[in-house]
């Protein structure tokens, strides 16, 4: 059922093809980010493995309608409410093909909230219905567009942080935010697109099913990174008494490169003051790689910056050029507990505030990263703005009294760029520029195929 385009919609809409004015016969609507979200510019991202994944192609076969006539029949308990003739048409007049256009603009792409990112309309006069429909599939896309917004305004933080602290530069700042997400999401689809859409901004993930989907949808060759790391049941094992041995373990299974280790399962300031400090300082220090120390529980903002102190009173630590304290090569640290947009910018001033440079810091994020969001996070929305019914144009729009910042954009849209004022929205032919939503699907076929290296060319920051 889920690969069954007639059911991938909402209920209501199966009997939206005879709500229409007799005569219709062109539905235009466009996506936006509504203003008023949780940040003033959004990362477009995503449609291009939506569109592969659920549009290209014949996606409407007899089965496909049989199956939706018989469900929708018992569903609503009527026989009458879904548009087979419809569905019929696309079939045997389309082959199966969806008979729309969508244009968008290029992923990757940082767009001001309120402004068009994509447009849809039927290229069939018999498929006006089509264009809403597909709604429900097509807005999905504010997943991505969300989630590569949100790390993209933690990176802004971190990079800030670095330019006042130490070390800004891309190979620095790329490894600075680790996807944790993978089990903290609904699906692993989800985690697929979720994970995919931090990778635009980072180079370090865990969510393996990221990865493949930009192998697979986006052209990468391997766009994220990873290094071997405990958990807690790889050193509780070993028991409390056991403690140092399991660290031990550790740099002997991993004696060159990164390696992290969560060492909060007892007592961490002793794990670190003690153990990694005393026990087994000369080994960390003599290694040819970094140890990276995971605390995983406590406040982060108390916890890191004094987990720090306790680093540097046992390994030692450089000033560098900015007045901030630096921590061998050999040793970091990185938070993975509580990480989220709205707490990463608490800890890196608490960092800053104690003379630590964030060089000495990473961050790993889960949940907080691909799960703690919605559509309104950023309040996307697709709406109808232009129709044809029985040969004359008309505008279409919405404009509820009870909360205005619902009013919807007249017409057929374009999205410009300009040198002085930025992106602007502007209905099509009212201004020379041109436009900046380019067509990437039509009448089945995908249309322009982007790359990961070219969209994390789009959205870095400048």
């Amino acid at each position: 059922m889920l690969e069954n385009i007639v059911l991938q919609t909402d209920s209501y809409k199966a009997a939206h093809h005879c709500q229409y004015p007799p005569g219709t016969t062109k539905i235009y609507s466009y996506l936006e980010a509504r203003k008023g979200g949780e940040y003033q510019e959004v990362v477009f991202f995503g449609l291009q493995y939506l569109i592969q994944k659920h549009l290209t192609g014949q996606v409407v076969t007899a089965e496909k309608i049989a199956r939706a006539e018989k469900f929708f029949a018992a569903h609503f308990g009527n026989d009458q409410l879904f548009h087979k003739k419809g569905w019929e048409h696309i079939l045997n007049e389309h082959g199966g093909k969806l008979p729309v256009i969508i244009k968008a603009v290029r992923e990757g792409t940082v767009v001001p909230e309120g402004n068009v990112v994509l447009t849809i309309e039927n290229t069939c006069p018999d498929c006006f219905w089509l264009t809403n429909y597909l709604e429900t599939l097509v807005v999905k896309v504010w997943y991505p567009c969300t989630v590569a917004t949100i790390s993209r305004e933690m990176r802004k933080l971190i990079k800030a942080a670095l330019e006042r602290s130490g070390d800004p530069s891309p190979a620095n700042l790329n490894f600075k935010l680790h996807d944790f997400g993978f089990r903290g999401v609904s699906s692993s689809e989800s985690a697929a697109i979720g994970g995919a859409a931090h990778l635009v901004n980072f180079m370090g993930t865990d969510t393996l099913a990221a990865c493949e989907l930009l192998m697979e949808y986006y052209d990468s060759e391997m766009p994220g990174f990873s290094i071997p790391a405990a958990e807690h049941s790889t050193i509780t094992s070993w028991g409390e008494t056991g403690e140092r041995k399991a660290y031990e373990n550790m740099l002997e299974k991993f004696p060159t490169g990164l390696v992290a280790v969560v060492s909060d399962s007892w007592d961490v300031q002793n794990a670190v003051v003690n153990i990694w400090g005393k026990d087994l300082k000369e080994k960390v220090l003599a290694r040819n790689g970094c140890l990276v120390i995971r605390p995983d529980s406590g406040s982060p903002e108390q916890v890191v910056p004094d987990l720090l102190e306790s680093m540097g009173n046992v390994f030692g630590f450089v000033t560098n050029s900015k007045g901030y304290r630096v921590l061998p090569s050999q040793v970091r640290l990185i938070q993975g507990d509580g990480i989220k947009r709205t707490t990463v910018g608490g800890i890196l001033e608490a960092v800053m505030n104690r003379r630590w440079s964030v060089d000495c810091v990473a961050f790993g994020s889960g949940g907080g990263l691909l799960q703690d969001l919605n559509r309104d996070t950023q309040r996307f929305a697709m709406k109808c703005s232009h129709a044809v019914v029985n040969g004359v144009e008309r505008d279409v729009y919405k404009r509820p009294l009870t909360d205005p910042s619902k009013n919807s954009k007249r017409g057929r849209l374009m999205l410009t760029r300009d040198p002085r004022d930025g992106f602007v929205t502007r209905r099509e032919g009212e201004n020379s520029l041109p436009d900046e939503l380019i067509p990437v699907f039509q009448n089945g076929e995908l249309l322009v195929r982007q790359n990961l290296a070219d969209i994390r060319r789009r959205a870095e920051l400048t």
